[in-house]
C-alpha cells in the first residue's frame, strides 16, 4: 500500500528516498481501482457493484473514479490515493516546511502550470517532482527530459500543487484567488457604504475585483463558522489568515505574500482608515450586511516586521440576542440575578477577563427588564450591539468625553436603569457608586479573577466602604469553556483525578463526557462555548463586613461559610451534564474551596465510618 506523507520530516525523507527509487522500479500491481478503494476503507463492495451496475446499463463512458467523485461517493484524494498505490508512486499532502523554491526553476514555468506537476526539493542528483496525474506517461517523460537529471515522482491534488505555486510562487502582478471563490455567492456580502470625503490616493490595488472578492470571502466565512475575530498576518512567506472561533485560533487561508498591501488597504478604506499611514497603529469600524441582515466589524491594524497586521473583530447581532434562560444558568444563580435585576437600585457587577461573555450577560439582563415605562440607557465604549427600547451612549476619549463624563450627564437624564460598559478608573467607580445611591440601578462590569476581589479592587480603586457597602447588590464573576458538540459527544468513566476532584466538591458517583469529533463540529469535538458562573450577594452581614475595608482572605472565608459555590463547582456540573470537559474547567477556573453543602457529606461520612469502627 502507498504511503501518505505529510512531508514533516526531513530525516524520514532522506533516509526514504532509496526505498522510493527501488519501489518505482518495481512493476506496478495492477488492481482495479474500486478495488483499491475498496481495500482502503473509502468505499464498500456493495456500493461499487452498484456503481459498476449503474455504469454498465446505462453506457456511461467515464472512468470510474470521474464518476465516484462527481456522485460524492469518494472525494478526489481518496481516488488519486488509490491511484498513487495501484502505480507504487507515495501519495502526499503539501505544505511548505519541505518546499525549496530554488528548485522551482529546474523545469519551466509554462510546463508547471500548464500540467500541474511542482518541483519539490533536491538531494544530492535526484529531483522529488509532485505530479496530479499519474498515469499520464508523456508529462513524466518530458518532465525528466527538462529536469535533465534523475526525477522521484510524488502523487499531489492538483488543487495543493497550484496553492503551493500561488503561496510560494505567484506570478508578478497576478494573483489568481478563484480558487478559493468556488463556493462563495456573489453578492454573500454587501458593504454598507457610507460617506468617504476623500480617497483620491486610494492604491490601485485595493480597487481591483479580485482583491474585493477576496476580503468578502474572508468576511463571509469568518460569519458563517462563527469567528469572533479574524487575524490576517504578513509573515516572511505568506499571508496568513486565522480564525478565532470557540475561543481557539484556526488557519483558514494562506495567501501569496504580495496580497497583504492590497488586502490592507481594501480593508483600510472600507473601515474610512488613512490608507497612506502603515507605520502607526489604527482602528475603525465596518458595517456589512450578511446574507441580508447587518454585521458590524470592529478593525484593528499595527504594523510588524513583515508589514501591517489586521484584527477584526466580529459582532454579529444573532449571537448575542439571547435570552437569560439561553445562557445556562443553575437555577440559584438565574433566580438571583432576576432579583436583583428587578432591584430599584444599586449595582450589580458581572467580572471576569476579556472576553468572558460579560456584554452578553448583561444584554439578555437589559432585554429581559427592558419596556416602554423604563428609561435604561447603557454607556459603552463602543456600543457593540443595538438593543430595542433602550437608550445607548457611546464615549469618546478623543474629545475628551470619558464614562465619568457621560454619567455625569446622563444622571441629568431623568435615568431608571443605567449600563456602564466598563468601570475602570475612580472617578468612574465613585459616579457610579453615587448613581446606585441616588435611586438608580446600575450595571456594570469589571476585570477582575472572581466575585471576592471584585469588592477590594473597587476598595483599591478609591470607593469608600461605607459607600460601596451601601451601593453594592450583587457580584457575578464568569468563565468561558468550549461546549461540547451535542451530536459526538461520548460519556465515560472519570478517571481517578476527576473522581476525586467530583467528590471534594461533593459531586461524586457521575459520569463525564468527553470530545469525539464529527462533520459537524469540524471534526474538533466542540461547538459553541458555555459559561460558568459563581454569584456573591450581599447580605447585611456582607456590608458590615466591606464597610470595615477586608483584606480578600476575609472575603473568601466569609463566602464560603455563607454557601457560596466557586466557579469550579458550577464547572463541575456542567461537566456531569455533558456540556463541556473537566480538563476545560480546570483551564477556566481557579481550583476554588470545598462547598459547605460538600463538607457537610464529608463530615457525615466520616461520622458513619468512625461509628461502624467502633
Amino acid at each position: 500500500m502507498s504511503k501518505i506523507w505529510d512531508w514533516d520530516d526531513p530525516t524520514e525523507i532522506m533516509t526514504s528516498l532509496s526505498q522510493l527509487s527501488a519501489a518505482s522500479s518495481r512493476p506496478p500491481v495492477r488492481a482495479r481501482l474500486g478495488e483499491r478503494l475498496v481495500e482502503k476503507g473509502y468505499l464498500t463492495a456493495d456500493r461499487l457493484n452498484e456503481v459498476l451496475r449503474d455504469q454498465h446499463l446505462s453506457g456511461d463512458v467515464r472512468l470510474l473514479g470521474e464518476i465516484l467523485v462527481e456522485e460524492g461517493i469518494c472525494s478526489p484524494e481518496q481516488v488519486l490515493e488509490a491511484l498513487a498505490d495501484e502505480f507504487n508512486v507515495p501519495f502526499v499532502r503539501l505544505n511548505g516546511q519541505l518546499f525549496d523554491p530554488k528548485v522551482f526553476e529546474s523545469l519551466p514555468r509554462e510546463f508547471i502550470e500548464q500540467n500541474d506537476v511542482l518541483p519539490l526539493f533536491r538531494v544530492r542528483d535526484t529531483l522529488t517532482v509532485a505530479v496530479a496525474d499519474p498515469t499520464n506517461v508523456f508529462v513524466l517523460d518530458e518532465a525528466r527530459q527538462l529536469a535533465g537529471c534523475h526525477v522521484q515522482f510524488v502523487v499531489a491534488t492538483a488543487r495543493d500543487i497550484r496553492r503551493m505555486i500561488q503561496t510560494y510562487m505567484p506570478a508578478s502582478g497576478v494573483y489568481v484567488i478563484d480558487d478559493i471563490l468556488e463556493d462563495v455567492t456573489e453578492g454573500a456580502v454587501e458593504w454598507i457604504e457610507q460617506t468617504i470625503e476623500d480617497i483620491a490616493d486610494v492604491t490601485e490595488e485595493a480597487d481591483l475585483s479580485p482583491v474585493i472578492k477576496l476580503v468578502n470571502y474572508v468576511i463571509f466565512h469568518a460569519v458563517k463558522q462563527g469567528a469572533s475575530d479574524i487575524h490576517i498576518e504578513p509573515n516572511d512567506r505568506q499571508l496568513l489568515v486565522r480564525y478565532r472561533i470557540d475561543g481557539v485560533l484556526q488557519s483558514a487561508l494562506e495567501l501569496p505574500l504580495q496580497l497583504a498591501p492590497a488586502v490592507a488597504s481594501r480593508i483600510k478604506i472600507m473601515a474610512q482608515l488613512d490608507i497612506s499611514e502603515r507605520r502607526l497603529p489604527q482602528d475603525g469600524r465596518i458595517r456589512v450586511l450578511m446574507e441580508g441582515h447587518p454585521v458590524d466589524l470592529r478593525v484593528s491594524t499595527l504594523a510588524n516586521i513583515h508589514g501591517e497586521k489586521v484584527v477584526i473583530r466580529i459582532l454579529d447581532q444573532r449571537n448575542v440576542n439571547r435570552s437569560l434562560e439561553e445562557l445556562n444558568f443553575r437555577a440559584p444563580i438565574l433566580e438571583g440575578l432576576r432579583r436583583h435585576a428587578a432591584a430599584p437600585n444599586g449595582i450589580v457587577l458581572v467580572t471576569g477577563p476579556t472576553g468572558s461573555g460579560k456584554s452578553t450577560t448583561l444584554y439578555a439582563v437589559l432585554r429581559s427588564i427592558a419596556s416602554i415605562e423604563r428609561n435604561i440607557c447603557p454607556v459603552e465604549d463602543p456600543v457593540e450591539f443595538r438593543l430595542p427600547l433602550v437608550n445607548q451612549f457611546q464615549v469618546n476619549e478623543r474629545i475628551g468625553l470619558g464614562f465619568a463624563d457621560v454619567l455625569r450627564s446622563l444622571l441629568r437624564q431623568d435615568p431608571d436603569v443605567i449600563l456602564v460598559g466598563e468601570i475602570r478608573d475612580r472617578e468612574t467607580a465613585r459616579v457610579a457608586v453615587q448613581a446606585a445611591l441616588t435611586g438608580h440601578l446600575v450595571f456594570s462590569t469589571l476585570h477582575t479573577n472572581d466575585a471576592c476581589s471584585t469588592v477590594t479592587r473597587l476598595i483599591d480603586m478609591g470607593v469608600e466602604g461605607y459607600l460601596l457597602a451601601a451601593a453594592l447588590n450583587m457580584v457575578l464573576a464568569q468563565r468561558l469553556c468550549r461546549r461540547l458538540c451535542p451530536r459526538c459527544r461520548e460519556a465515560i468513566a472519570p478517571n481517578r483525578l476527576i473522581r476525586l476532584e467530583l467528590e471534594r466538591m461533593g459531586i461524586g458517583g457521575r459520569e463525564v463526557y468527553q470530545a469525539r469529533g464529527c462533520k459537524r463540529c469540524r471534526e474538533m469535538g466542540f461547538s459553541g462555548r458555555i459559561a460558568i458562573h459563581e454569584m456573591l450577594e450581599v447580605t447585611d452581614e456582607l456590608r458590615e463586613i466591606i464597610t470595615a475595608r477586608p483584606q480578600l482572605a476575609h472575603l473568601r472565608a466569609y463566602a464560603r461559610d455563607s454557601g457560596m459555590v466557586p466557579l469550579r463547582y458550577d464547572g463541575l456540573l456542567k461537566v456531569c451534564e455533558g456540556l463541556t470537559t473537566f480538563e476545560q474547567v480546570l483551564q477556566a477556573s481557579p481550583e476554588g474551596w470545598t462547598p459547605r453543602t460538600a463538607m457537610r457529606q464529608h463530615a457525615a461520612q466520616h461520622d458513619g465510618a468512625a461509628a461502624e469502627r467502633s
